[in-house]
This record gives C-alpha cells, sequence and structure tokens, in this order.
C-alpha cells in the first residue's frame, strides 16, 4: 500500500488552542511532549505534531477516531530529521497495514504543513527508510 496524507495547519489558532492545557495534554504524546516542553512549547512544534497526526490519518484512511492522538508522535533524530513513533491502536493499525512511513514538516510564518507518506514495509531494509 502507498498513500500519502498532507495537512496545512494556521500556527496562531493552534497557540489558541494550547492557551487550553487540555489540548495539550490530549494531543501530545509521552516523547512528544518532552521534547517540545524542552523548546518551551513553541507554537510552531505543537502545530507541527498536530498536523502530522492529521497527515497520518489520512494515510491510513480513518480520520481522526480508532485511535488516540497521543498514540502518533512526531519526533526528531539526533540530525533533525522528523519520524513517526506508534504505540496503543496506532501501532496496531500500522502492524495491520504492513506499513512504513516517512514524513517531513515545514513551516513558514502562520502556517505549518506535514506531508506524510505510507509505503510497504517490506521496502524496508534492516531497519532503515528506503527514501531520503
Amino acid at each position: 500500500m502507498f498513500s500519502a496524507g498532507v495537512d496545512i495547519i494556521s500556527i496562531p489558532r493552534i497557540q489558541k488552542s494550547m492557551r487550553n492545557a487540555a489540548f495539550v495534554s490530549r494531543v501530545l504524546g509521552g516523547r512528544e511532549r518532552e521534547r517540545l516542553e524542552k523548546k518551551g512549547f513553541p507554537a510552531q512544534g505543537v502545530a507541527a505534531a498536530f498536523a502530522a497526526k492529521e497527515a497520518f490519518a489520512k494515510c491510513v484512511g480513518t480520520g481522526l477516531s480508532g485511535f488516540s492522538l497521543k498514540d502518533v508522535e512526531l519526533l526528531t533524530d539526533e540530525k533533525g530529521k522528523p519520524y513517526y513513533a506508534f504505540s496503543g491502536k496506532a501501532a496496531q493499525l500500522v502492524k495491520e497495514l504492513g506499513v512504513s512511513f516517512t514524513v517531513s514538516v515545514s513551516h513558514e510564518g502562520t502556517i505549518a504543513c506535514v506531508f506524510a507518506l505510507a509505503y510497504p514495509a517490506a521496502a524496508v531494509d534492516k531497519g532503515k527508510e528506503p527514501l531520503p
């Protein structure tokens, strides 16, 4: 299965939502929250995390139901490259679909954009994604 999902989100909209502590608790997974907390919870980072969940949902065709938003985390490796980490029902769904993901994040001014691509897990060679 190859599938793409993209989400574009208003950073000021997320910044307004962040005033409600329940929003952050409902949306961010533990590692995601820890990473963003170290940076002072930048609105563009929270917006990217939320958009990543939307892009994932579009890839798998579920919408935002069937898994907890906290089960889909947007993390970065030591070089800053974004990647997904899954847990709970999202991890189960990814396993059932037999897919791996690559994800790209961009933000400019008041907009954050995330593009996600699902591809067959069989294309992964020894845990390395085939795409740069």
